[in-house]
């Protein structure tokens, strides 16, 4: 079997979904990449949880093609693949459905930056793509998904690596980072400041986004050439 330490990565990911209350069912998935080889390890479609193991994990290139395992790679596959080519920096994308983020994808918002919890770890908004036209959907939905978010991503100039989350309209998260156990951090941090953000505007519907500086000091204290948090940095 390959890639037998990416598949161990992969799976403890996955299983960190409904631990984490990021899933209900099936509806999540994560992948991890090994950048040298071009080849990833993502979770077989509709498969429960329960039923996950590293083994029918499924190897796919970078060209969408099965290397190796017996069952169907997730539907999303082609999502993740455009997102490793197009976010060459990243090792570790999860997609869910969990519920705050998805509020905001429904209503076609960004999550704006109103504190300092989103600012540690998104360096402003996360952004909402655009809808998916008709010819996208019906021509390759998840390839074009990808597209899509990477459309955002370079018109609005952002770095996939200060803003390691999008939100795709009308559907719902995908969250990326170094490998695909930070992917999935960068999940649940993306929920947490999605509810909190819900929140303040439930409780101010004109409440005014953190301050730049505050934006700044707060992300770039730990992710900045100068970063203090944390230890031995």
């Amino acid at each position: 079997m390959m890639l037998e330490e990416l598949r161990r990565e992969v799976y403890r990911a996955n299983m960190e979904l409904p631990a984490k209350g990021l899933v209900v069912y099936t509806w999540g998935n994560v992948s991890g990449i090994d950048r040298d080889k071009g080849l990833i390890v993502i979770k077989p479609s509709g498969v429960e949880y329960d039923d996950l193991t590293p083994e029918n994990l499924v190897v796919v290139d970078l060209n969408n093609n099965i290397v190796e395992g017996t069952m169907n790679p997730s539907s999303d596959t082609k999502t993740h693949v455009e997102l490793y080519k197009s976010f060459p920096k990243i090792g570790g994308i999860v997609h869910t459905h969990s519920p705050h983020a998805v509020g905001w994808a429904q209503a076609g918002k960004d999550i704006p930056c109103y504190g300092t919890t989103h600012a540690d770890y998104f360096y402003g908004s996360v952004p909402c793509t655009r809808n998916l036209t008709r010819d996208e959907v019906d021509s390759d939905y998840e390839l074009n998904t990808g597209k899509v978010i990477a459309e955002t991503f370079s018109e609005r100039k952002l770095d996939p690596v200060a803003v390691p989350g999008v939100i795709c309209r009308s559907h719902g998260p995908f969250a990326w980072g170094k490998n695909a156990a930070q992917a999935v951090y960068h999940a649940v941090v993306l929920e947490e400041v999605a509810k909190m953000a819900m929140y303040t505007v439930n409780i101010s519907a004109n409440a005014p986004e953190a301050p730049q500086y505050v934006l700044d000091k707060h992300y770039l204290r730990k992710h900045g050439p100068g970063a203090y948090y944390g230890q031995g940095n």
